[in-house]
Formats: structure tokens, sequence, C-alpha cells
């Protein structure tokens, strides 16, 4: 009798560890890093997540895994999204990671980008939305007038900085949270305040400070050369900013710009066209509009390369003091190879 019991027990001991093996125990069938399970609308149900879980190959038994999620009323609580699947992950950890919908945020890092198609395409590949559908969106009028610009100067909204959202996130929302940081941001610092000093508004100083952004990188001249295109825009002169002649090429590794480049049509020319242009040429980051809306008062209206090849640009008052500096910088680009 006290045999049988002794099996009966071990038995039982022995089923009950392979069921929490099962349970607690890794679920996983891949090797090496972590893997991203995405549902997306309309694949929160049975059959589709057991059908993807098969397809990628991201758990070992969905027998298993069925069984507990079914047993944890998973199904009726799952949601669209993107989860993280950590190596070795128990089946009971995932089905509680997708019935609480526990996803895996996305940040949505921004720095120097150039155009709306670059930050379309950046959308369609991070998140759900496809980047057709996010070019549609800051191309309409209808979609972006809400946040207080148009689709010449819808990019002023992007603040270059880290945005965290969820996987699924919408692109109303993603530009709902630009708009609302773009908000914070000028409210922040007395920037308001200064760019009504300068007599501009927010987005006139994004726009100068665009250009600034692609003239140069050497902060400690920034407001230098800012000063530059003040003082020509406050004298109803043309800009004659050379990044304004890429952006309308759209051919962002050109070296120099030549005379045929100056007689592109296009309203960001501000060689032939007075005033600044009707949006930003990029995404300035924060220093740069800080700079931007320090800048020094100054007689600066020209400035070129310096010869030294220290990165810095040497000012002038007068363009005749302009012509003799930048002679001799195109010298120097000649004698380089760069005709």
């Amino acid at each position: 009798m006290r045999n049988i019991f002794r099996i009966l027990l071990a038995v039982i001991v022995i089923v009950i560890a392979v069921a929490a093996w099962f349970v607690f125990g890794s679920a996983t069938s891949f090797s090496g890093r972590n893997k991203f399970l995405y549902l997306r609308e309309g694949q929160n149900n049975k059959d589709s997540l057991l059908a993807i879980l098969k397809r990628d190959d991201l758990v070992s038994n969905r027998k298993t895994f069925s069984f507990i999620a079914d047993r944890l009323d998973m199904w009726s609580k799952l949601k669209p999204g993107k989860f993280e699947i950590k190596n070795g992950e128990s089946a009971l950890s995932i089905v509680r990671k997708l019935r609480n919908n526990q996803q895996s945020p996305v940040n949505l890092v921004i720095n120097k980008i150039r155009t709306k198609e670059d930050l379309a395409k950046m959308i369609g590949k991070l998140f759900a939305a496809d980047s057709i559908s996010a070019i549609d969106f800051i191309n309409s009028n209808d979609s972006i007038n809400k946040y207080g610009v148009d689709t010449n100067t819808v990019m002023t909204l992007v603040i270059p900085n880290t945005y965290t959202f969820t996987w699924t996130a919408s692109v109303r929302k993603i530009f709902n949270k630009l708009s609302e940081e773009k908000e914070k941001f000028w409210k922040k610092n007395d920037r308001l305040q200064k760019a009504g000093n300068a007599g501009l508004t927010p987005d006139q100083v994004y726009i100068i400070s665009s250009i600034v952004e692609e003239e140069t990188n050497k902060h400690d001249e920034k407001g230098n050369v800012a000063s530059v295109y003040i003082n020509r825009l406050n004298k109803g002169m043309p800009l004659g900013a050379d990044p304004t002649i890429k952006f309308a090429l759209k051919d962002f590794g050109l070296k120099r710009i030549y005379e045929k480049h100056l007689f592109v049509e296009s309203p960001y020319n501000t060689y032939r066209n007075k005033g600044l242009p009707p949006g930003p040429i990029c995404t300035p980051s924060p220093i740069t509009i800080d700079k931007v809306l320090d800048a020094p008062k100054t007689d600066y209206y020209y400035f070129v390369a310096r010869i030294d090849g220290s990165g810095y640009h040497q000012f002038s008052t007068t363009f005749e003091e302009h012509k003799k500096y930048a002679a001799q910088y195109h010298q120097k680009q000649n004698d380089r190879g760069n005709k």
C-alpha cells in the first residue's frame, strides 16, 4: 500500500513539475536577441495571433500558450500593438503581457531632417501607419490647420527631440504630441518675448534657424550668421542663402553653388525672391534656435567661409570687403580642385 502511495505521489510530483515547466519555463523557440510581436488592426484575435506566432517562430508550444490564454481570458483583451518577446520568457509571462496590453515603447528620435517626405518615411518605418498616409496627412491643410500651420510651415511643429509613443499611434496622435511640445518649447526661456523683440514670429525664427543650421555647425558663430540674415531681411535685401538653393534643387550634396543654380524656379530661391522662404529647409536644433533668438546686433551683411579650413566664416559689412574675402575663398577652392 505504501509503495502504491509513493508511486502515485511521484507521478503527481512529475505531472506538476511538467505542468509548471510548460507554464513557467521558457516558451520561446528562438535564440539570441529578443524579438518583437507586431499585431496590426484586425489581427488581435486568436487565429491571427497563433498564425503569427507560428510564422515568426516565437513560441515553442502554441497549444500550451493557447491553453493558458484561454484560462486567463486573454483573447477578449488582446489589442493591436508591438510587444517585446524576451528570449527565455515563459508562456504565462507572454500571455499576461498581451492581456495587459504592455506594449513596447517606440521612440521617435528627431535630429536634423530636411523634408516632409523624410519625416513621413521615418513615421512609416517606426509605426503601424505607413509613409503614404503620413505624407497625405502632412500635405493636407484640412489635417494640419488645427495646429496653426499650413503645408509650407508644417515642419515648424518639429522641435528636434526624442518622442515616445506606442507602435499603433496614429499620425494625428504623433502630430498632436509634436504640436504640444512646440508650444511648451516656445513658452520656455522667454523665447516668445525674444522673438517679439526682434520683430519676428516663432515660425519666422524657426525658418531663419533652419538656414543657419545648414550654414554652420559652429555654435559660437551662429549668432553672427543669424544677424546677417536678419539685417538683410530688415533692409529688404534678398537673403541670398546658398542652403535654400540646395533645398530648392533637392540636391543636398552640392559642394558649391554656381550661377546656373541660381535660376531655379522655386519660392525657396532666396537669390531671386526677397523675404523668407515659405517654410524651413530643415529642423534646426534648439541650440540653433536660441542662438538666433540671442543674435547680436551687428552691421554684417555678408559672410564667406575662411580659407584656413577651420569651418568658421569671415564676416563683412560692405560688399567690396566681402568680394575680397570671397575671391580668396574661391581661389582656395580652385587650388584644391573643387572647380
